[in-house]
């Protein structure tokens, strides 16, 4: 052990490289430990790699069911080469993955390859095929991430039973695929399967999809556009347990207390995900946890150990990528000396089935719990969008929640068409506390999907254009000294 470094990032998905980079930036010496792959879960077998299949599956869906209406004729059957798709789709990880290797020895930080184990508060221990070192620093950032959750009865094995790992590495698309868990993982892999040929059966235990965590009207836009495309949903389905049959599996379940059967080729388990608080030798050193095993941090991501930060999945929920890099800007920016704490009003989500779902700030049930008794809400179809109708996606609508004493945007919900991009718009509003009228007054290009927003607001305030509205019982709110 030889030196000693400013700050040590454990883990290099995109919460610690990206504090390792910022810390970089801020003149830290700065190391960080990776024990599999540089870009951790989201880069190589999370995020990017089920976009790529998700585009892939979307594009030959429209091949497939679109072109022909546009007037494209094409000959001959449209096949898939799935052994090409899915090197294709690992050109895409590597690609990210190497550039955020060459991003941080850019700016100077240390890759340090191998697991690391805390041997004590201010030293870890790194074990790797080469052997093993140990690292000093003056400030470690825990940002290793979460795994996917086993239930009884289904443990992976990443051939029958699949974690979304194996869900996005089969070497064909299953012909009956059972996923367990009707949530945003269970569903986008499920979704791409589906346009690529399997048949797709969901058992949710709940009583509906996306744990009640996304406004039902959107839900049932999702749910609609699944069942067209074959996908057989079964809510309120609790997951016993499976045997082998023939070549396949049969897995039981149980619905309203009757125990039913149901014969498949592989089953995906996505029921959710869970720190790996486990891991380190964290309890060992003192660090808190709370009931569900996340690190408890301040809103400067301080752990209760002097010097030792957690930021992303192992720090608490939203288990998001793009909560984690925010929050390994804040960290550099932290033990650098900066004021800096988390005080996002709020954090997008998005989920990347057909259509889209994207949600930012509060929903209305949210918006009810927390006072605001009286609300303004606007509803605009992508149906009466002239782009959407040219690319012919028009499924879904925006939705805007605003508090109606004050008509500033508390809630935006989309779902439809490129979802996932407009939403950062929504995002900057509610930040910025902006009202309807912000969003209404604001020219929007023409013809876009982004002019639904600008339209919704309208619709909220009473006068949308595009689509007849009943009278909202007299002339819209609007700031003083603004016209129309």
């Amino acid at each position: 052990m030889s030196e000693v470094y400013d700050v040590c990032v454990i883990g290099a998905g995109p919460g610690g490289y990206v504090a390792a980079i910022r810390s970089a930036q801020l003149g830290l010496k700065t190391a960080i430990v990776e024990r599999e792959f540089v870009g951790g879960v989201c880069l190589n077998v999370g995020c990017i790699p089920s976009k790529a299949m998700i585009s892939a599956a979307h594009f030959l869906h429209r091949v497939q069911h679109d072109a022909d209406e546009m007037g494209i004729k094409i000959g001959g059957k449209v096949d898939v080469d799935f052994k090409k798709l899915q090197s294709w789709k690992q050109s895409v990880c590597d690609k990210m993955s190497g550039g955020v290797t060459q991003l941080l020895k850019g700016n100077n930080v240390d890759i340090l390859n191998g697991e690391a184990t805390f041997v004590g508060e201010d030293k870890i221990s790194i074990r790797s095929k080469a052997g093993a070192q140990q690292v000093k620093a003056k400030n470690f950032v825990i940002a290793t991430g979460s795994r996917p959750i086993e239930i009884p009865g289904f443990k992976f094995d990443e051939k029958i039973v699949l974690s979304s790992t194996g869900g996005l590495a089969l070497e064909s698309p299953p012909k009956h695929l059972v996923v367990i868990g009707g949530g945003y993982i269970g569903l986008e892999i499920g979704g791409f399967l589906s346009k690529l040929g399997s048949k797709i059966t969901v058992l949710e235990a709940a009583d509906k999809l996306f744990g009640g965590l996304v406004e039902s009207d959107a839900v049932q836009v999702v749910a609609r556009k699944l069942k067209k495309q074959g996908v057989e949903i079964i809510t309120g389905a609790k997951a016993l347990g499976f045997k082998k049959s023939g070549k396949g599996v049969e897995v039981e379940y149980e619905v309203g207390g009757k125990k039913q059967k149901i014969g498949a080729d592989k089953i995906l388990v996505t029921v959710g995900r869970k720190p790996n608080s486990d891991q380190l030798n964290l309890k060992e050193i003192g660090v808190q946890f709370d009931e569900r095993g996340f690190i408890k941090v301040n809103p400067q991501m301080k752990t209760n150990k002097s010097g030792l930060y957690a930021i992303g999945d192992i720090a608490g929920q939203p288990m998001l990528a793009h909560k984690a890099s925010h929050e390994g800007v804040l960290v550099a920016e932290v033990i650098s000396g900066k004021n800096r704490v988390f005080d996002a009003k709020t954090v997008p989500a998005v989920i990347f089935t057909d259509p889209e779902i994207a949600s930012v700030g509060r929903t209305e049930a949210e918006c009810k719990k927390d006072g605001f008794t009286e609300l303004s809400i606007g509803k605009f179809p992508f149906g009466a969008n002239g782009r959407a109708v040219s690319i012919m996606e028009t499924d879904g609508f925006v939705k805007i929640i605003a508090d109606k004493k004050t008509n500033v945007v508390l809630g935006v919900h989309i779902v439809g068409p490129e979802a996932s991009n407009l939403i950062s718009e929504a995002a900057l509003a509610i930040e910025m506390g902006a009202t309807l009228e912000d969003l209404a007054l604001t020219i929007h290009p023409h013809p876009t999907l982004g002019e639904t927003v600008m339209e919704c607001a309208e619709a909220a305030l009473g006068h949308a254009i595009h689509i007849i509205q009943k009278p909202l019982g007299g002339p819209s709110k609007r700031r003083p000294g603004a016209s129309a």
